[in-house]
């Protein structure tokens, strides 16, 4: 097995070598846990909720929970169960066109790259530059977003034993500060464990998933629905928008959970025969995670508590109410608080760890300022980029204290999380059915004749959901209840292009190709001896 493991991760630094990179990191994980790593980041998502007029646009942070306060919003048990389901299979056809295009180019520099590879001579840098600032935009807000929910997770937590407290901003911030901080430590100093933790969290999912249907089908201290109120039970009346575009409103989460999954394209580079093990983790996560979360959402929606008391929340936290009413006790309903709560602690974890690669990804191909400093791995632990993980933290930690000024504004972050990343992603994609997919015929992955119905909708869905995530949650808009996410993405953008006129088309040529090779000592870094050597 470990001559086996061995030849494998030679071969992959050969090919590792021939995309214009030297192999910098162990390859320590295989096909379960990265599989095991995008359910693990899928976990927890924070979702924009219209609730009372004192918190008037607040977030939930839930487990595999996530649709569920905007989708009560949104419509409710349609847009739950429904909704879930129709996002799963058009986020496959993202999932499937991007697992083909890793299978060609696995790198951890993802879409930037691919973008790069597959555009015109003429356009390829200033597209992989665009590319690669939404990618980072894009992992640096959605960490911040799952490391935040996890805090705002601990609010609803001790929200059970105490009903009337609502978290002032600043307490909300140390909560995410002591959040921030536990991932940290995890990615820097039990790196190595880290493919272990990932199975551990999927166990842990599952098996909470499986205690959450038992307690909740036994209980339902709160009554039991009809199957007509929890497959066809639907309400837009919350959001103030007509019945189908509350619909579509109440699938933002959904979409944030689902599109965050592809990003461990950045994890490339520490698998094992990566050509092979990623895509395949890539195109079997959104299924999966589909089915864990039908099973998840059946039991809650057949014994959903009063809809009006949920959004009426004082702390704007309805997710602990929820059990609570459900087991009809405190202990019962911070038992399943429980499950949810370490299941997103674990995805605060791997997301962390996902954003520090990309961050480091993309300093090394002199993308980032100071950009010798953060694409440094530490010679005093083993496969870490301390100054990536340190420069991804650091913005979440900065970003956060706009909650302290504005809730408003630090929710625009959740959506610009998903429209960058979901830009990112569709831009490659886009670039190889503009160019007939001529460049991925060889993919070891291929979808064959389908690629072009499969690689077509998955970019028309992209660009919904942008749109989609440009609207305000409800009706009438206010300046509180204005959804400002347009605009933070369009501020982003101006400022990449800033940067790009003052200092990157200077220092930025896009990543290393084949061509740039002259001898095996050719790629951007140093090789660092593997584990396996």
């Amino acid at each position: 097995m470990a001559t086996e493991e061995l030849d494998v991760d030679l071969a992959a630094r050969e090919d590792l070598r021939k995309l214009g990179y030297a192999q910098e990191m162990s390859r320590s994980r295989g096909l379960l846990h990265i599989l095991f790593m995008t359910l693990a980041i899928m976990a927890v998502r924070r979702s924009p909720l219209l609730l009372n007029e004192t918190l008037p646009y607040c977030s939930t942070a839930y487990g595999l929970a996530a649709p569920i306060a905007t989708s009560l919003v949104g419509g409710g048990p349609v847009v739950m169960v429904w909704g879930w389901l129709l996002v799963s299979a058009f986020t496959q056809t993202l999932a499937l066109s991007l697992a083909e295009i890793c299978s060609k180019y696995p790198t951890s520099a993802g879409a930037y790259y691919w973008c790069f590879r597959l555009a015109s001579p003429k356009y390829k840098v200033l597209l992989s530059w665009i590319n690669g600032w939404l990618t980072m935009v894009g992992v640096w807000t959605i960490a911040l977003s799952v490391t935040f929910g996890a805090a705002q997770l601990i609010v609803a937590g001790v929200g059970i034993y105490r009903p009337n407290w609502v978290a002032t901003p600043w307490q909300t911030y140390v909560i995410f500060l002591g959040v921030t901080a536990v991932a940290l430590v995890f990615c820097l100093f039990f790196n190595k464990y880290l493919p272990t933790i990932d199975i551990l969290c999927a166990c842990w999912t599952a098996l909470g998933i499986v205690v959450i249907l038992i307690c909740l089908s036994v209980k339902a201290a709160a009554g039991r629905r009809p199957i007509s109120f929890a497959l066809g039970g639907f309400d837009p009346a919350a959001s103030g928008w007509t019945p189908g575009w509350s619909f579509f409103i109440g699938l933002l989460p959904i979409l944030s959970q689902l599109i965050s999954k592809i990003q461990v394209a950045s994890m490339a580079e520490e698998v094992h025969n990566p050509s092979r093990i990623l895509p395949r983790a890539i195109a079997w996560s959104v299924p999966i995670g589909a089915i864990w979360g039908v099973v998840f959402l059946l039991p809650i929606v057949f014994t959903l508590p009063d809809v009006a008391t949920l959004l009426s929340v004082p702390s704007g936290q309805p997710i602990g109410v929820m059990f609570t009413l459900a087991m009809g006790s405190n202990g019962g309903g911070f038992g399943l608080w429980f499950i949810v709560f370490d299941v997103g602690l674990f995805c605060a974890i791997s997301i962390s760890c996902a954003a520090s690669r990309a961050t480091w990804a993309f300093a090394r191909d002199k993308a980032i300022p100071f950009h010798g400093h953060f694409s440094k791995i530490s010679p005093h632990i083993s496969d870490v980029p301390v100054n990536a993980l340190f420069l991804s933290t650091t913005i979440q930690v900065l970003l956060g204290l706009i909650y302290l000024g504005s809730s408003t504004a630090f929710n625009a972050f959740v959506g610009v999380a998903v429209m960058c990343l979901g830009a990112s992603y569709a831009m490659p994609v886009a670039i190889s059915v503009a160019n007939g997919r001529k460049d991925v015929r060889d993919a070891p992955f291929s979808l064959g004749r389908a690629g072009n119905v499969v690689n077509g909708i998955a970019v028309l869905w992209i660009l919904f959901a942008i749109v989609l995530f440009s609207m305000p949650a409800v009706v009438p808009v206010t300046p509180v209840t204005m959804n400002y996410a347009s605009v933070v993405f369009i501020g982003f953008a101006i400022i990449s292009a800033v940067w790009y006129t003052i200092n990157g088309r200077y220092h930025y040529s896009g990543p290393p190709v084949p061509c740039d090779m002259s001898s095996a000592q050719s790629p951007r870094s140093t090789p660092a001896p593997s584990k396996l050597d």
